[in-house]
């Protein structure tokens, strides 16, 4: 049967603003924050054998990784209607333990859709699976651990927080009050995170009756051909774009900082490797390119391992960006290529590797490392390095107007590097997070804090032809003793510039005591401050592309 174009842009777009309906959902329901004013969330749509056939306009760390989350969750759980299972494990799927996911079927075959309002009949135990699945993933600002915020300097996952493998937190409709209570009795805010994981819920309630009301209109068996023929369809767009890229093998390194455990740099390596043969040629051959990152350095003894589905997320975003914004993000787009992560390194750690900051630093750092190699291959479609880091900020203690623990969890905009024609963004989230920084008033009125300090970082961006965008400054004062960690990178050397630009300024943090000294802090640290103290974070601006002409010097 012929595709119909017409019939398949319908789709995708019902699909992609399902997935939209479910983050605004989210975002309107949940409590903390971190979730309604960071937007730290991501919600999308899988098709009945667990591949993603529409994501939101979300955190693209989420959601190249989520269907992993929902793979374990199919392999785990059976689920009947109205059930909704709930993981974060990293090494299941998830990415670090904060972001939790929740994934629930759509049986809209039977017209009795997932539902957390009413309890329905379950299917006998041999019955078809579900049509659909929806999943809503979201960073909850604690879930446990040694350190408030649950974003510490662990030496391993233990004492990261709270660890779900994937079970039911709701039955045939019915909240599991065990599950809720084992998980809220182990969490510092448990109001907060229980109000967060209804929104969740939320979210997955409106994508399933959102996904029943298009199969009501246009039918069953058409919907889940177009899910179908999205995944083929992308995978359609990718390979000739690939096919236009230089064959040839590309390799490139870049580091980070340390592990906050010792000062000892962590190599990210990747060899890229594009062939042209002959049954490469054809639609449904293996893959065209191998992204290989042997000789990446081993898994280190502090939180910046990054997970498998982390490294994989990566790869999907940097090859998503180099396509047309109107290609369907389906996981059709991967199938063109293999990703090669050793287990045992930095970039597919082992249990009980701790690996709160894989997620946020370390996936980074790979989309950097990788788009250095494409670089070499398509020069004019790569920007030089964005700040490389989402300098991780938790506070935590106890809020005196409630005499409650309270946590505050924030990453921390920088500069976007500059592109081949044009300069970069000043003041913005880049790469793998695509969250915004809490507006000081939501700050204040949350928790006992007062924002002291917030403006671009003026120069902070790598010169060049086109300039990288400007970091930013963020001075926070704690109105109560507190416990300030901080996670970061790009503190040692400066985000790398293109064709000749220069590499932006490193990032800087320190510490204002009560009698005015400054100490200057590193990237990676835990530390009390008295009420009255102030932590200053100075995030890295973007690198240069191209060289600098030499009349704008003299003029």
């Amino acid at each position: 049967m012929r595709r119909d174009p017409v019939e398949l842009e319908i789709f995708k777009n019902l699909f992609h603003s399902i997935a939209e309906e479910m983050g605004a959902a989210l975002r309107r329901t949940a409590f903390s924050p971190n979730i309604k004013e960071r937007r730290d969330y991501s919600c999308a749509l899988f098709e009945e054998t667990g591949e993603v056939i529409a994501m939101g306009e979300h955190m693209p760390v989420h959601l190249g990784s989520m269907p992993m989350s929902v793979g374990a969750a199919i392999a785990a759980c059976e689920m009947a209607p109205g059930d909704v299972v709930v993981l974060n494990d990293p090494f299941r799927g998830g990415t670090h333990l904060p972001d939790i996911t929740l994934v629930a079927p759509v049986y809209v075959s039977r017209g009795r859709p997932f539902s957390r309002l009413r309890a329905v009949s379950r299917p006998p135990k041999n019955a078809n699976r579900p049509d659909f699945y929806v999943a809503s993933r979201a960073h909850h600002a604690d879930v446990g651990g040694t350190y408030a915020g649950s974003m510490g300097l662990c030496r391993e996952i233990y004492q990261e927080g709270f660890r779900i493998p994937p079970v039911r937190i709701m039955r045939a409709g019915v909240m599991d009050r065990d599950v809720l209570a084992l998980l809220l009795n182990n969490v510092r805010t448990p109001e907060e995170r229980e109000g967060d994981l209804g929104a969740q819920i939320a979210a997955c309630h409106t994508g399933a009756a959102r996904l029943t009301e298009v199969c009501a209109r246009y039918g069953i068996d058409r919907a889940k051909r177009a899910a179908r023929e999205l995944l083929a369809y992308s995978e359609e767009l990718m390979r000739p774009f690939l096919m236009r890229v230089p064959p040839g093998t590309y390799r490139a390194e870049d580091f980070l900082d340390n592990d906050g455990i010792s000062d000892k740099p962590v190599k990210i390596a990747v060899t890229v490797r594009v062939g042209l043969g002959k049954l490469q040629r054809r639609v449904h051959a293996r893959p065209i390119v191998t992204v290989d990152f042997s000789g990446s350095d081993p898994q280190v003894e502090g939180s910046i391992n990054a997970v498998e589905a982390i490294t994989y997320s990566a790869c999907f975003y940097v090859f998503r960006c180099l396509l047309a914004e109107d290609v369907p993000a389906t996981a059709g787009l991967m199938r063109p290529i293999q990703v090669i992560a050793p287990q045992g390194t930095i970039v597919n750690a082992r249990p009980p590797a701790a690996v709160a900051g894989g997620n946020v630093e370390t996936s980074q750092r790979i989309v950097d490392v990788l788009m250095r190699a494409l670089a070499q291959a398509i020069p004019n479609r790569i920007p030089a390095a964005a700040s490389g880091t989402m300098n991780n900020l938790t506070i935590g203690g106890i809020d005196p107007r409630t005499g409650k623990p309270f946590a505050y969890y924030e990453t921390i905009a920088g500069g976007m590097g500059a592109r081949p024609t044009k300069p970069g963004v000043s003041g913005v989230h880049t790469h793998m997070t695509n969250s915004l920084n809490t507006p000081g008033e939501a700050l204040e009125y949350a928790y006992p804090l007062r924002v002291r300090r917030y403006s671009l970082r003026l120069g902070s961006g790598g010169a060049g032809k086109h300039r990288g965008g400007d970091g930013i400054i963020r001075e926070i004062e704690v109105l109560t003793d507190c416990e300030v960690t901080l996670l970061s990178d790009r503190r040692t050397s400066g985000p790398w510039g293109l064709a000749g630009g220069k590499a932006g300024l490193p990032g800087k943090a320190s510490v204002i005591r009560d009698a005015g000294l400054i100490e200057e802090m590193p990237g990676k640290f835990s530390t009390r401050l008295r009420k009255g103290e102030r932590i200053r974070i100075e995030s890295p601006g973007g690198g240069g592309w191209g060289q600098v002409d030499p009349r704008q010097l003299d003029g």
